[in-house]
């Protein structure tokens, strides 16, 4: 959510971002907002007046009274009693423009760093760099399901009877496949100095507005039918949440979290064949990272967190490449974002596998987190990142691993997980 104090004092600058969002059809919440903001203040100012006019009146009243001036006594009490139903009928008024405004500064986008480039679109993000050769092997590669299937490692018609479309069941050394890539990712994180954390797989919608916009609610969280929760679509959501209208000290920042969760998604529209079988579905596992920093430090933690997720693909042969989020492709909240793509063989190109995200004051904001500073209290920045997040992760481990008799090679920092397995052999 962004500062009020920024749309009053540069107005220009919030549009020019929103500009560069190219959302100009929402340019009008804006002026929006800041009629409501300076209806509020009136309203408050006036409202706090007759709060200071009746505090001095009542104190005269006890002071004519010993002097027996009962006349002027009575004429302050009918003062005051006109003032008792103007200030119910402000601070009514004040609820509901605090309420307004809090609505449009929700729907007015953050403002996304300098070096974000401008596009409409995910067409128009920038490839930053490549790590790792993309190597097509002579033999064809399957599709991703085919290979699962011949190491029989998942079930999705079974997962079809119990539970619909978009879920699966992993089976044998694919299932112990899943659970390595994840021990190994906590592991990897925890050696990076991050604390590990298993946060609640349900959050209030308190919550939920805190860490997320609307629009993405709408199209990725399940409600929970008759409660006021929510399963969580990362566990980043979770963990932020946690720090909800609490006040840090300077000295226990930054805090850098691995978490482990199962995610929830909708995953709505339609999607083509290299989407369907485990890789847009509707409830996976991931190994996040999530970090709250002090504002000046949350550029170079951004660049380090995405470099984790670089060094953990390569450490298990799969090449990857960081593309830059451009302007368009910006969730509201986010101040700037980096996708990890990892090559796919059998598709001769990259796909998303993790993305990392600064998203500035908008979350603390949202959730009343601050740090009490010297003097007066800041509001933190946020960041979160994936770390691993299969199934999808398996598609690119199994085309990036497999042999052409159709085995596939366990990377060695996997082994100790797989109980020194080197290989998974067709059944």
């Amino acid at each position: 959510m962004i500062d009020i104090r920024l749309i009053r004092t540069q107005p220009e600058l919030v549009r020019e971002n929103m500009r560069r969002k190219f959302k100009d059809d929402k340019l009008y919440i804006v002026d929006e907002a800041i009629e409501l903001d300076r209806r509020l203040r009136e309203c408050m100012t006036e409202a706090d007046t007759l709060r200071a006019t009746r505090n001095k009146v009542s104190k005269q009243i006890g002071a004519m009274m010993a002097q027996g001036k009962k006349d002027e006594a009575e004429l302050a009490k009918s003062e005051i009693a006109r003032i008792g139903p103007r200030l119910v009928e402000l601070e009514g008024l004040e609820s509901e423009l605090e309420g307004q405004l809090h609505e449009r500064l929700l729907a007015i986008p953050n403002i996304i760093d300098d070096t974000v480039p401008i596009g409409r679109d995910d067409s128009e993000n920038v490839e930053v760099e490549r790590f790792g050769e993309a190597y097509t092997p002579e033999f064809e590669i399957p599709y991703h399901l085919d290979i699962m299937e011949r190491l029989a490692g998942v079930d999705l018609d079974s997962a079809r009877q119990t539970s619909g479309n978009g879920f699966y069941y992993l089976i044998g050394d694919v299932a112990r496949l899943h659970s390595a890539i994840l021990s190994y990712a906590r592991d990897f994180m925890i050696d990076k100095g991050f604390t590990y954390c298993v946060p609640p797989f349900m959050i209030r919608g308190s919550v939920v507005t805190g860490v997320m916009s609307f629009a993405e609610m709408e199209n990725m969280m399940y409600k929970i039918e008759g409660e006021d929760l929510y399963l969580i679509g990362t566990s980043e959501h979770s963990m932020i949440g946690r720090y909800i209208d609490t006040i840090l000290k300077p000295e226990s920042l930054p805090q850098a979290l691995t978490c482990y969760s199962p995610c929830f998604r909708k995953e709505v529209g339609a999607h083509g064949i290299e989407e369907r079988g485990v890789y847009r579905i509707h409830q996976f596992e991931k190994q996040e990272m999530v970090v709250i920093c002090k504002p000046q430090d949350s550029a170079e933690w951004f660049e380090k967190m995405w470099r984790y997720t670089v060094e953990f693909f390569r450490s298990l042969d799969i090449p990857v490449r960081a593309l830059e989020c451009c302007s368009g492709d910006l969730a509201d909240l986010k101040v700037k974002s980096i996708d990890v793509e990892a090559w796919s063989p059998r598709q001769q190109k990259y796909f998303e596998v993790g993305s990392c995200s600064n998203l500035g004051d908008a979350q603390a904001r949202r959730l009343a987190i601050r740090v009490k500073g010297d003097g007066q209290n800041y509001i933190p920045h946020t960041l979160n990142n994936t770390v691993a997040a299969p199934p999808r992760m398996l598609i690119a481990f199994l085309e990036n691993n497999l042999n052409d008799d159709g085995s596939v090679k366990i990377s060695e920092p996997l082994r100790p997980y797989m109980g020194g397995k080197s290989k998974m052999f067709p059944k």
